[in-house]
Order: C-alpha cells, then sequence, then structure tokens
C-alpha cells in the first residue's frame, strides 16, 4: 500500500521513539522529527521520504552537523520489489558505514503498518528486527506491539558489540553550536503540534508560541493595550517589547506610546492555533479566570457586554460578574508579578 504523502509516516515513526522512552516533536529547525530521551544530551533526528533517494542521504549527512544520531525512514513498499530503492540490504549496508540509522515503514489496508529496523547507529549487520503496529491505525495494540518490539531490539543493540562508527563531518565547535540550537528550540515548544514532513503549511514553533503567549495576555486584560512590561509579567516571555514591536505576523498595533493593543489578525490566531493556546490557557491562572467566565458566558448566553475591546464582535463575551472577576484576576497578577 503506497503512501501519498511522507506525512503518513509520521505517527508510527513517533510512536516508535516514544516507546522507546523519548519526547518526540516534528519539524524543528527543518528537520522531520526529532526525539529527545530524559538524561541525554543529544537528540535524535529522523528524516523521512517516500522513497530513499540521494537527496535524502545528503540530507541524513547533514544532520550529522549537529552531533545528534541521525536515522533515515522510508516507506517499505511491498508492490515495488526489485526496484533500486527497495534494495534495503544493499541501503542499510551503506547508511551503516556511514554512521547512519536506517529504517522502514510497510503500510497494510487491514493491519498496524510495520517498522523494520535495519541498521542501528554503530550496531553490527545482523542486529535488524520488525516492530509491527502504529497508533494511526492500529490502535492500542499496535502500539503495544511497537513496545514491545523496542524492547526486544534495546536488548539486543545493548548485548552486541558495536562497530567503529563515523565521525561527522563538522568541527566539534560546529556540532556543539548545532545541537544547541536544536535542544533550545525543541525546549522552548510546549508541545507537538506539527506532523513530520509537512511542507507549506505553518509551523508553530517556539517564536510563534511566545507570540501566542502575548496576544492571549492582550486578549485576557481588562484594559485595551498593555505595556511590554505587562505582557511579560503575565508571561515570562523574554524581551517581549522586542516582540511586540517587529509584530513578524502582525498580530500586534501599537495603542499609544509604549502600548500595544490585539489586532483581528491576532484574535484570529488565538483560534487558529487552539492547541497550543489551550496548553498556556492552562499554564496561566489569569488566562484560566478568563477562559472559565467566557464558558460560563456562553452557557447563560444573556449578555452583550464584552471583554477587552467592546467595539470588536471577535472578542469573547462575558456576563458582567465575568468581566469584572476575569479583570480583577488580570490585574492581581500583573501587580503581584511587578512586585517578585
Amino acid at each position: 500500500m503506497a503512501v501519498k504523502y511522507e506525512t503518513e509516516l509520521y505517527p508510527a515513526l513517533k510512536a516508535f521513539w516514544t516507546a522507546r522512552g523519548y519526547e518526540v516533536k516534528a519539524e524543528v529547525k527543518g528537520c522531520d522529527l526529532v526525539a529527545l530521551r530524559h538524561g541525554e544530551s543529544l537528540p535524535v533526528i529522523v528524516e523521512m521520504k517516500k522513497t530513499f533517494t540521494l537527496a535524502l542521504l545528503l540530507q541524513g549527512l547533514e544532520r550529522q552537523r549537529t552531533g545528534a544520531a541521525v536515522w533515515l525512514a522510508v516507506e517499505r513498499n511491498r508492490v515495488k520489489k526489485g526496484a533500486h530503492n527497495q534494495r534495503f540490504g544493499e541501503i542499510s549496508d551503506l547508511c551503516r558505514r556511514l554512521s547512519l540509522g536506517f529504517m522502514t515503514v510497510t503500510f497494510y489496508k487491514t493491519k498496524p503498518p510495520v517498522i523494520e529496523v535495519w541498521c542501528e547507529i554503530g550496531s553490527p549487520a545482523d542486529a535488524g528486527f520488525r516492530a509491527a503496529g502504529g497508533p494511526a491505525v492500529g490502535g492500542a495494540a499496535g502500539v503495544a506491539e511497537i513496545v514491545e518490539g523496542a524492547e526486544r531490539y534495546a536488548a539486543a543493540a545493548a548485548a552486541a558489540p558495536l562497530v567503529p562508527v563515523a565521525v561527522p563531518t563538522a568541527r566539534s565547535g560546529g556540532r556543539r553550536k548545532g545541537a544547541a540550537k536544536l535542544l533550545k528550540e525543541f525546549a522552548g515548544r510546549s508541545g507537538d503540534y506539527n506532523v513530520g514532513g509537512s511542507t507549506k503549511r505553518k509551523l508553530v514553533t517556539a517564536y510563534r508560541e511566545r507570540a501566542l503567549q502575548c496576544a492571549l495576555a492582550l486578549r485576557c486584560a481588562e484594559a485595551p493595550a498593555l505595556a511590554p512590561r505587562e505582557v511579560g509579567a503575565l508571561t515570562r516571555v523574554a524581551d517581549p517589547g522586542q516582540l511586540l514591536r517587529s509584530n513578524y505576523y502582525g498580530w500586534f498595533a501599537k495603542a499609544g506610546r509604549g502600548l500595544y493593543a490585539l489586532t483581528p489578525a491576532g484574535r484570529a490566531a488565538l483560534d487558529e492555533y487552539a492547541e497550543a493556546v489551550s496548553y498556556w490557557t492552562t499554564r496561566f491562572p489569569w488566562a484560566s479566570v478568563a477562559a472559565s467566565a467566557g464558558q460560563t458566558e456562553s452557557q447563560s448566553d444573556h449578555s452583550d457586554v464584552r471583554f477587552g475591546d467592546a467595539a470588536d464582535p471577535a472578542n469573547p463575551r462575558f456576563d458582567g460578574a465575568a468581566e469584572d472577576e476575569a479583570a480583577e484576576s488580570t490585574t492581581y497578577y500583573i501587580e503581584e508579578l511587578h512586585r517578585s
């Protein structure tokens, strides 16, 4: 069963690395999949393609400049037997020589996808295994099979003697810088809101998440505009003034000297990236109060009083008591955070 888009490989690959104890995020600094395990200083990078190509191989070698463990993943199409990019034994030998991990994903119409690890980085030639399953089509049973297969392979890899591995071509200083940038972006994201292999899609990056936090503070404020220091006090975003002034996404507008307000585009963005916004709403007490007030009003639906800019129908609507409670909460946290 041939896949149409490489993004279809991502759910099964994410489940595999999650089962091995990694936190997984997609599209980090251009990498399709980045996985990091607690206690390890360097991440795992997985680059995906529908078929094995020279471009994929070169991309993997380029990713090694970060110092990360780099894997290549492609679909194993059972129909294309004998095709040059289906000669996985030879491909895995090449990847082993280049210190690249190599794995394939086989899709079926009626059962979970099957992941095959052809070579682990630094492993001998006979250490491969098959791990069946995937959450996209396999459900809980598929995930259990991936966990069992991953554990089996981890034990085999630990017992097998490692062969000498090639050293990435970048100098050690370059690898440290590349890894630091990757880890900083990874840590700056609150969750995995993207899909690996995506193209021409807006990505939820660490910078976009910081902008969303600022937009959330402006939407929940009792005043129509806030100063950068007030936004910073609410969100703890580093250098909110620079972010508001640069206005990269067009979400903010000057509303006076040293004051910024939320634009209609900013309010629309809070709905567009609702999953990420929901996370930050639970993290900020003042945002939780505002969200609760909005839910209460939407259930009663009997008031025309709006929270924030009364002239803008895109703003959430509240009854008077809920508005006062949310506004007082936001003001309280601004004052408390200023004093701390």
